[in-house]
């Protein structure tokens, strides 16, 4: 059925009859598929294809529902945490008496199995006391919204499986209808009797941000700006403002390089992550552990001695100029887009605890980061990178042990409800052929190698940070010092996100249903840390994402300065370059922050996973690239344009079909890189070129 905006009717085509005529009908899709589920005697459960041309209906054990005694039942579609699910709220009763209170039962459809299976077991603690089911539907990400005919409003969380009861009205409900903003009821007032049309909406409880919280805000922010005014002064030429002059302490890059690639994505999604799921990613994320040997043996000592200040202009001396300005152009693009999605993931999630819409804060972000960065180069970049690493680890702590004494028995509370539900589970023993769409151990493994692998040796933003320190065992330094950080650092995250699981499963009624996955961790910040507390972090989660973006309008610049502009000379003077590279750093922003204006979509329900296809889609085929001209002699331009080609046309289809898992994009690009663009460069031999000191080879001749 359609509604005709010209003649303003109600339009209908028939699709097919229903096996039988039935009663009480609630009907959703799910996967391809009609599911209708309605009573004639007893209740029936049918599926048909909607693609399909037979249409044909498909009949489905409903056994479930007549066996209790089932009243009212409504089918819905919500996610588990997982997977979308559809979901079957039924009232039972046992009394023959209409008028006599009865349970809700929850039950999740099987697709493999045609089978439901229970999700809340009729124990004492699990009855849910109900009149008159009328309405049953998804809220936000992860709850059911129940209504019952007297007024009582309920949800259940489907990622905790807990109740939470809002109370009731003043009115007798007939029949409801919902859309995104809100719901509305034909409903009887039971004072005055009369019928009338009702609208509800979905009230955010977080509490108000309040004016200290504010104030700390924006102290800290404007904090960071004055950072990038003073470092203005001390930038005499590119030197300094791409490299810092190489003064910088090995353990200010270390920070820098954790907060780089720590940012909000890891503050926030990774919590949201794992309160919804479990601890599989950990495993990947401790794989900097693994590649750490590698940037320190291989990767620093390739860039020290070519005394580089792109990561590219190696490409440009094993290959040719060519591949460098492709390689070159591949990370700005990655860059641009990482921007946006940090800046719309940071805004998307404090928007739901501060007053400041999503819109503003990635226009705040945008502004500050050019203020500060545009002034202040790679020196203001990295002094405030460590300055918000001490901050967002101290408040990370802090709320870690909020969270514990949130719960009834504490650190036991935690441990217990972590086992109980599958929450601890670090490894995935699927090995069959489908395991490469899911997070399995292998596809975690393989997957945090390449995009660890990557970042630590194609990627300008880390690559830089080897060149700001005065020698290469600094540098090295630097890079022990960031894999001892993120280890525990990952750990104190994942706790985090279990620690929300426990918390909200225990205090149901605390989380607002409306809000995103994405918010949790904020939501929480914002309502249960004392006030200032609560400021400081957010701001830390603020400047989280401003040290994300900064890095990257710096690391823009850098490669396009460098290998854009300055091998063709068209710029004379240092004074001019100069010049160039704070225009280039200020477009590079802006472009950034239009990004973000464009990825805020509050139907994303996770920016992170949408972030590790992103780095994998780009990332993986550049570090297929530098591993390709560094481990072979073989290799050369026209194998390396073939593989990085390759790379990423194979990650952007396997994005559009979905024949693996997004952890997994990073490894496929540089297997794809380095296997295509070295058969390629057999057949296509080029001249011999001299390659000493370009490859692991011959790096002492």
């Amino acid at each position: 059925m359609q509604w005709n905006e010209s003649s303003k009717k109600l339009v209908s085509s028939q699709f097919t009859n229903l096996p039988r005529p039935l009663k009480q009908i609630s009907a959703q899709i799910y996967e391809n598929n009609l599911y209708v589920a309605g009573f004639d005697q007893q209740w029936y459960f049918f599926k048909i294809a909607v693609d399909s041309e037979q249409r044909k209906w498909t009949q489905l054990s409903s056994d479930i529902f007549t066996s209790t005694s089932t009243r009212q039942l409504k089918l819905a579609i919500q996610n588990d945490g997982k997977n979308d699910r559809l979901y079957a709220i039924s009232e039972n009763y046992s009394s023959k008496s209409y008028d006599a209170n009865s349970a809700l039962l929850m039950h999740m459809f099987n697709p493999d199995a045609n089978t439901w299976m229970p999700i809340v077991n009729r124990t004492a603690s699990q009855l849910v006391e109900t009149n008159s089911l009328i309405y049953a539907s998804a809220l936000g990400q992860s709850h059911l919204l129940i209504i019952t005919k007297n007024g009582h409003a309920k949800s259940f969380n489907t990622i905790t499986k807990a109740w939470s009861n809002y109370g009731s009205s003043n009115y007798t409900f007939h029949n409801i209808v919902a859309n995104r903003a809100h719901t509305y009821a034909l409903a009887t007032d039971t004072i005055t009797a009369k019928t009338t049309l009702v609208k509800g909406n979905i009230n955010n409880t977080a509490r108000e941000f309040g004016w200290q919280n504010m104030l700390v805000l924006v102290v800290y922010l404007l904090s960071v700006v004055m950072v990038g005014l003073y470092f203005m002064f001390k930038n005499k030429n590119t030197d300094d403002y791409f490299r810092g002059g190489q003064s910088i302490p090995w353990w200010a890059a270390a920070c820098s390089i954790y907060a780089t690639m720590l940012s909000s994505l890891t503050y926030i999604a990774l919590p949201a992550i794992v309160y919804q799921t479990n601890w599989v990613l950990l495993i990947g994320i401790w794989m900097i552990i693994a590649v750490a040997p590698i940037a320190v043996y291989v990767a620093i000592p390739f860039f020290r001695q070519l005394d580089a200040t792109s990561a590219y202009e190696f490409l440009s001396k094993r290959f040719n100029m060519s591949v460098r300005l492709f390689a070159s152009g591949l990370f700005t693009l990655f860059h641009i887009g990482r921007m946006g999605i940090v800046m719309a993931l940071t805004a998307l999630a404090l928007s739901a605890v501060t007053p400041i819409s999503a819109t503003e804060s990635v226009l705040i972000m945008g502004v500050l980061c050019l203020l500060y960065c545009t002034l202040g180069g790679v020196e203001a970049v990295i002094w405030t990178d460590t300055i918000q690493t001490v901050v967002l680890l101290i408040g990370a702590v802090v709320c870690f042990f909020v969270i514990i004494a949130g719960l009834d028995d504490g650190f036991t509370s935690f441990i217990q409800i972590g086992f109980a539900d599958d929450k601890f589970t670090i490894v995935n023993t699927d090995f069959s052929f489908e395991s490469i769409t899911t997070l399995s151990i292998w596809v975690i493994i393989l997957g945090g190698i390449g995009q660890n692998l990557s970042s630590y040796t194609a990627d300008q933003a880390v690559v830089q940070r080897y060149m700001v320190t005065k020698d290469p065992a600094a540098a090295a330094k630097s890079i022990w010092a960031n894999a001892i950080l993120a280890a525990p650092g990952a750990l104190l995250f994942f706790c985090i996100g279990t620690g929300l699981y426990a918390f909200y499963q225990l205090n149901p009624e605390k989380l607002d249903p409306s809000i995103q996955i994405d918010q949790i961790f904020p939501t929480f910040i914002s309502n249960e840390l004392p006030i200032g507390v609560a400021g400081l972090i957010i701001a830390g989660i603020f400047a989280a994402a401003q040290s994300t973006v900064s890095t990257s309008m710096n690391s823009i610049a850098t490669t396009v300065l460098t290998d854009f502009v300055r091998p063709f000379n068209f710029v004379k003077s240092e004074k001019a370059y100069m010049s160039l590279a704070r225009i280039l750093t200020f477009v590079s922003g802006v472009l950034g922050t239009l990004v973000g204006l464009i990825f805020i979509d509050p139907e994303i329900r996770s920016l992170m996973e949408a972030y590790f296809k992103v780095i994998g889609m780009f990332m993986g085929a550049l570090g297929g690239i530098f591993i390709l001209g560094a481990l072979t002699k073989k290799a050369n331009s026209i194998g390396a344009i073939v593989g990085i080609i390759s790379g990423v046309s194979l990650m952007i289809s396997a994005w559009k079909y979905g024949w693996a898992n997004g952890y997994l994009y990073g490894t496929i690009g540089i297997l794809t890189c380095l296997i295509v663009g070295y058969f390629v460069s057999l057949l296509f031999p080029a001249h011999n070129k001299d390659l000493t000191r370009l490859t692991l080879f011959t790096m002492k001749d």
